[in-house]
């Protein structure tokens, strides 16, 4: 197993900016306390944060919501990301109607991805389009100001899918059905010039190095977040996948075909109008 044995990159280290979500806390686990913490200089940020850091070249390296990538021209460091192959549990999409009524959908603008998967689930299973509102995480407000509301990443998790008294749609599972592929929500990825053969290497020994101890970081992560340590251990071995194999990569493959295909009807829609 790769641990502290790998060659040194460059005394001025990658910057690498990873999703301060708890999904992210196994994958960055041996570069925050394993054998690779030398490596990179890691900062957190939102998912939409991180992209931008890497537009703006104030990072090197992202672990980048999957929407994102064409937009910025960054190529994947493959291996390691988020994905899952079902219940998700932490995107969900709340609605006050069934979904083939929603005209509205307020969202949390932190995850570009989650919105774009949200637009197409809705496009294609329910054969709507409704307008977005980007507002903070609060579900009450959300609701009270559109049909529907998309609670992603840590704020879905303090919510209990089972006591909402409403439509309830957990993203994951809605797009498995629809494809039968699994969902990649962020993978590592950065600009050509700044990637190097060994990246793929320390990030997969991080990785590797989180998943041998999940429990360790539910304990000292979830609570830290106001999720209970049994909910983040589940969440860790039921819901998220953080190693990426072809089966993840044709999804995201899909994932990038159907919101440009979505964008591109958008576009067009406005041309005519």
């Amino acid at each position: 197993m790769l641990e502290c044995y790998l060659t040194p990159l460059d005394p001025i280290k990658a910057r690498v900016c990873a999703v301060s979500y708890l999904n992210t806390q196994p994958l960055v686990w041996g570069m925050l306390h394993g054998g690779q913490r030398n490596y990179f200089d890691l900062s957190f940020g939102l998912p939409s944060e991180c992209a931008d850091r890497l537009g703006n070249g104030s990072a090197d390296i992202g672990i980048v919501p999957c929407a994102e990538l064409p937009r910025l021209g960054l190529q994947i460091i493959r291996g390691t990301g988020i994905a899952c192959r079902g219940r998700v549990r932490s995107i969900l999409l709340i609605s006050r109607v069934s979904p083939d009524r929603i005209r509205t959908l307020a969202t949390d603008s932190s995850s570009r991805t989650s919105v774009m998967l949200a637009r197409i689930l809705l496009a294609k299973r329910f054969a709507v389009e409704p307008a977005l509102l980007s507002m903070p995480p609060d579900l009450p407000s959300m609701l009270e100001a559109a049909d529907a509301a998309l609670i992603i990443g840590d704020p879905a998790l303090h919510l209990d899918p089972s006591t909402i008294p409403f439509y309830v749609l957990d993203l994951g599972e809605e797009w498995l059905e629809l494809t039968g592929l699994p969902m990649v929500f962020a993978v590592w990825a950065g600009k050509p010039s700044v990637i190097r053969p060994e990246m793929a290497e320390i990030f997969q020994a991080s990785c590797s190095f989180g998943l041998q101890r999940l429990q360790e970081i539910a304990k000292l992560e979830g609570p830290a977040r106001g999720i209970a340590e049994e909910l983040a251990l589940e969440y860790f071995e039921k819901n998220i996948v953080f190693e990426l194999g072809e089966p993840e990569y044709r999804g995201l493959d899909l994932f990038l075909q159907y919101a440009a295909e979505l964008d591109s009807q958008a576009v067009l829609r406005k041309v005519e109008a």
